[in-house]
């Protein structure tokens, strides 16, 4: 059988199907799992991963771990292939379907998750040794990984956005602590840009993900689930890009329309040009590196402000999953078993400040220590899970341009979601739009 050509170009409802005929059926999988559970070091073959972490501050800590991996299975080669996360979803569900070149292992963020399930792209790892000691994943991180009945990844990583400040900016402008509402926040942020030159109080990205504190302020989300409604037109998402506006007017903070929002908003953080952001764990090691941070006790992380109806983030983070047209299973299991055990955790914690999904590696010494990771601990305890249904993780990358046109002053609010909610008809399956 040839490497990745599992799959054919079938429909979505028939893809899972063809990939099981393909490759043995159930008889063949249950005994790549077998092998790889009774005998893992007879297992060989070639893994092929792709990485959607920082190519610069996250992926070293991951390229120590395969070579970890490859000493401890000489017949498993892993193929390393940094894939920038920002259309990693496309990429992956055009090669699923084409059957060429899909990876036998990917990095997927949890709202693709149940996505990738639906249309019959990912491996079932219920039985496997991917899912070594699985009780130990925090109930959180591990639900996006269930879909009807069965076990499509386990938690990489998980996070949440926070209210990341400098400290050094808030003593000389005379702020106690961070702010607690949005009110409040822009309070702090008129007086940092009065009493610091060169600020801008807070830095804002007109990313939809990076809104929806703001929704969640409001007590709205993109998606209602119970409902079965998709809700971007809605009040309550009108009035959070209104709280925005109040935050990014002049003499108070700034907002990003760019193609390169995120890094400009990194950049003037790091660098001393903005005293707030919102962003999450994942961008510390790269805040770190900054000429504010030099001192990294001076980074201050806290919950974001609350709204009138509520507070917190939403709940982040990746998954390991593995392709179900991969024919080299067992290597695969092994692989995702190693990489996700909780003496690799740990190492990537420590290296990248990052959260791990296990409970187990918040106790081993050298994360318990870890002061970054113990601050995103509030935050990622009051944030909000997003709706695990296929399909839903598509509203962001539909939602953004319309944002963006909304905040850079090409539409209103009004007619900016209208065409959003209409764009977005049909993105979950089953949801009226």
């Amino acid at each position: 059988m040839t490497r990745r050509k599992s799959i054919t170009a079938l429909a979505a409802t028939t893809a899972l199907a063809a990939t099981l005929a393909a490759c043995g059926g159930d008889g063949e999988q249950q005994a790549s799992a077998d092998q790889a559970i009774d005998d893992p070091q007879s297992v060989s073959g070639t893994v092929t991963w792709w990485d959607t972490s920082d190519a610069t501050n996250e992926a070293p800590a991951f390229k120590d771990l395969i070579a970890k991996f490859e000493k401890q299975y000489p017949k498993i080669d892993v193929e390393y292939v940094n894939v920038p996360f920002d259309g990693a979803d496309d990429k992956f569900k055009t090669a699923a379907q084409a059957g060429d070149g899909a990876p036998d292992v990917m990095r997927a963020d949890v709202g693709w998750t149940p996505t990738f399930a639906a249309l019959g792209y990912l491996q079932p790892l219920d039985g496997t040794p991917a899912m070594d000691s699985a009780d130990d994943y925090l109930d959180t991180p591990m639900a996006s990984n269930h879909y009807e009945g069965k076990t499509y990844g386990v938690p990489e990583v998980t996070d949440t956005l926070s209210l990341l400040y400098n400290k050094e900016h808030f003593a000389k402008a005379g702020i106690d602590g961070p702010p607690e509402t949005w009110d409040e926040l822009k309070d702090a942020a008129t007086k940092l840009e009065k009493e610091i030159s060169g600020t801008d109080g807070i830095f804002l990205t007109a990313d939809s993900y990076f809104l929806l504190p703001f929704v969640y302020g409001e007590g709205g989300d993109y998606a209602d689930v119970e409902g079965k409604k998709i809700t971007i037109d809605s009040p309550e998402v009108a009035s959070a890009i209104e709280t925005v506006e109040e935050l990014s007017a002049d003499g108070v903070g700034t907002i990003d329309t760019s193609a390169n929002k995120y890094t400009n908003m990194q950049n003037a953080f790091k660098s001393g040009k903005a005293s707030m952001i919102l962003n999450g764990p994942w961008a510390v090691s790269d805040i770190l590196s900054g000429a504010a941070f030099k001192d990294e006790d001076n980074l201050g992380i806290a919950t974001v402000p609350a709204g009138p109806e509520g507070q917190g983030g939403p709940v982040g983070g990746h998954n390991l999953v593995v392709y179900a047209g991969s024919p080299d299973l067992a290597a695969s299991y092994l692989f995702v078993k190693f990489l996700n055990s909780s003496e690799s955790q740990a190492h990537v914690a420590a290296e990248n400040n990052t959260l791990p999904t296990r409970a187990s590696v918040y106790d081993m010494p050298k994360v318990a220590k870890n002061e970054i990771i113990a601050a995103f601990q509030e935050p990622l305890e009051g944030a909000v899970p997003r709706p695990a249904a296929p399909g839903a993780g598509d509203l962001y990358d539909t939602f953004t341009p319309f944002y963006e046109q909304i905040m850079g002053g090409q539409a209103s609010i009004q007619d900016g979601l209208s065409e959003a909610q209409q764009k977005a008809k049909g993105a979950i399956p089953g949801f009226e739009s």
